[in-house]
């Protein structure tokens, strides 16, 4: 096969990953830096362009898209899609992970467990917002940050309401959510291909922070999942319609509840943790599907 990676820095640990274990089953792999790329939008013969020549030629295509780029990136996966391209996670699911809203809406109406949640703007009913999830202590998020960015906890009814007000005068939009205790600072990353989870981390929180990202110096260890955590994560997954993710879970004392589905799931944390070959399960995925599959929203939504 020839796989097409889109990535803007192919000396990243995932990338380069990806990269290695494709070439070791015997396929030819490129990098392409999605904003790199200009598309040619024709209702016939639409095209991909990369640094003068054509993109026309690939089995594969694994997006690895940044946050930042979601918008651009993901309009570049959508014209692979338009040009018949099987792509491991599509463009449609991509953007739906990455609101944080509409995935958890699209969670909760599937049944999926999750925290107690408040979405809001500008509404001055503060303490009646605050008493929905339960009252302090409590998580504020930005909806659009990342990697534990514009993640607070608040401790107290009073810190909950002055950092709410504060946020409420950015003008952004905010997620409320109940704090689940007895997860000890810890959350469970799910790496989920297809319909099963391949490997699983626990990430801890360093001392003093209860975010367990580890962007901000948590800690990680093998862990054993349960049956109900394998089957939310894989569910969670297939709501999203992603094909690979990493879906994050804590343990709360009703059972796992989901806090994020990834779509670009960092591969270093999890393969240290484990010693699990996450690469190349990703390539053997493909090579099982890329077939058989076919792109199912032919780059629509």
């Amino acid at each position: 096969m020839k796989i097409c990676i889109l990535s803007r820095n192919p000396n990243l640990y995932s990338t380069s990953a990806i990269v290695n274990a494709a070439t070791e089953m015997g396929h030819e792999v490129e990098v392409i830096d999605p904003l790199l790329c200009y598309m040619v939008i024709a209702a016939h013969r639409p095209s991909i362009h990369y640094k003068g020549r054509e993109l026309n030629n690939f089995d594969a295509v694994i997006p690895r898209i940044g946050a930042s780029i979601t918008f651009y990136g993901t309009a570049v996966v959508r014209q692979f899609e338009m040009m018949g391209s099987f792509c491991v996670n599509e463009s449609v699911a991509i953007s739906r992970s990455r609101d944080k809203l509409r995935s958890l809406q699209l969670l909760a109406r599937k049944g999926i467990g999750l925290p107690v949640t408040c979405f809001a703007h500008s509404t001055k009913f503060t303490g009646d917002l605050i008493s929905q999830v339960g009252g302090a202590p409590l998580v504020i998020k930005l909806l659009e940050g990342t990697q534990g960015i514009g993640v607070v906890l608040a401790e107290t009814h009073n810190a909950a309401e002055s950092v709410i007000e504060a946020f409420r005068g950015l003008k952004q939009n905010i997620l409320v959510q109940e704090f689940v205790k007895e997860a000890n600072s810890c959350d469970i990353r799910c790496f989920v291909i297809g319909d099963k989870v391949v490997a699983a981390m626990m990430r801890k929180g360093r001392d003093g922070d209860f975010r367990s990202n580890l962007h901000r110096g948590g800690s990680v260890l093998k862990v054993k999942l349960t049956p109900e955590e394998r089957s939310t994560a894989v569910r969670a997954a297939k709501i999203m319609g992603l094909n690979v993710a990493g879906v994050d879970i804590l343990r709360a004392n009703h059972g796992p509840v989901v806090m994020e589905v990834n779509s670009s799931p960092g591969l270093e944390g999890i393969e240290a943790a484990t010693d699990v070959n996450v690469a190349g399960k990703i390539v053997a995925w493909i090579e099982k599907n890329v077939q058989s599959s076919t792109t199912r929203t032919k780059g629509k939504g």
